[in-house]
């Protein structure tokens, strides 16, 4: 599901997505099936406008570009993101699928427990595994900033 560019997650709450990602990751026996998998999520991406892909958007700390927009309030945040990796675009799907469309306090409560649990953090590259840690800080950040009183708007 999506609304325009921002990802609207299809479970109830960040456990049960959670739980949903290690269920689908557990059907594949290796890992070149995973990383498949990983990139067939990417194109799940709803689609990011192309004037949103500034400086001011893209996330530092990533080798990859990769651009983040958050709307919402502590209420409820949303995330649209993009990158021009094809594994790092599911990378960001599955975060956004966690975390988008949660409040504040939801996403700061929870933590991005199936990265271990389907073994990413073991097979993805030092490059890539901070890339991911700054796409968790941002989302973190935003929610922070959120609970404090500030509003986002896309």
């Amino acid at each position: 599901m999506s609304d325009g560019p921002f990802l609207s997650p299809p479970e109830p709450s960040p456990e049960r997505a959670q739980a949903a990602i290690e269920e689908e990751f557990a059907f594949f026996s290796d890992w070149a099936e995973r990383y498949q998998y990983l990139i067939d999520l990417g194109r799940r991406l709803p689609p990011f406008p192309e004037d949103w892909k500034i400086e001011a958007h893209r996330l530092t700390g990533c080798q990859s570009m990769v651009w983040i927009v958050p709307r919402g309030d502590a209420d409820r945040l949303e995330f649209a993101a993009a990158s021009d990796s094809a594994i790092v675009s599911g990378l960001v799907y599955l975060a956004l699928r966690v975390y988008s469309g949660r409040s504040a306090g939801e996403i700061l409560a929870t933590e991005a427990d199936y990265i271990a649990r389907i073994g990413l953090a073991r097979h993805l590259s030092p490059t890539r595994s901070n890339g991911l840690a700054a796409l968790l800080a941002f989302i973190r950040a935003t929610a922070e900033a959120a609970r404090g009183g500030t509003r986002f708007e896309a």
